[in-house]
C-alpha cells in the first residue's frame, strides 16, 4: 500500500480506499493467482528466505540492541543508516528476517509488564514490519 502510495503521490488510505470500492483486497496475492510466481515480473516475484530484507529499527529497539549479546545483531545495527524521524530517528537495516526476528525477541523486555506505550508500541511496528517481511519470503 504504501509504495503504491509513493508512486502516485497519495495517501496509503487513498489506495486502501480506493481497493475496497472494488472488492480488490479480498483476492488473493498476485503470485498466487499466477500459478505460484510463474510468469511474474522480477519487482513482484518472492525473495528466497535467505535473502536480506531492509527494515527501520525504531530508535527505542536500536538504543536497547546496543548492548545485545547477540554480537551479529550489533554488528547489523552498526551497519545500517541512522534516518531522522520527527524527534526520533530509525535505523534502516539490511539483514535476513531470521536476524531481524533475533533482534526482536532481544527486545521482549520493551513490550512485557510494566514497559512504556512508547516501548510498547516501537516494539509492536517493528513485529508488523518483520511480520511483513517474512510474508514476503
Amino acid at each position: 500500500m504504501k509504495s503504491l502510495a509513493r508512486q502516485y503521490g497519495v495517501a496509503p488510505k487513498t489506495i486502501r480506499r480506493a481497493l475496497d470500492a472494488v472488492g480488490a483486497r479480498d483476492l488473493p496475492d498476485i503470485p498466487d493467482l499466477l500459478g505460484g510466481g510463474v510468469g511474474v515480473e522480477p519487482a513482484l516475484q518472492m525473495p528466497s528466505p535467505g535473502t536480506a530484507v531492509v527494515l527501520d529499527v525504531p530508535d527505542l529497539l536500536a538504543d536497547h540492541l546496543q548492548d545485545t549479546e547477540d554480537a551479529g545483531v550489533r554488528e547489523v545495527l552498526r551497519g545500517g543508516r541512522t534516518v531522522r524521524r520527527g524527534q526520533g530517528y530509525s535505523v534502516r537495516v539490511t539483514a535476513p528476517v531470521a536476524l531481524h526476528q533475533a533482534a526482536l525477541q532481544q527486545c521482549a523486555a520493551l513490550a512485557g509488564e510494566g514497559s512504556t506505550p512508547a516501548g510498547r508500541k516501537a516494539h509492536r511496528a517493528y513485529a508488523d514490519r518483520i511480520a511483513g517481511a517474512a510474508r514476503t519470503s
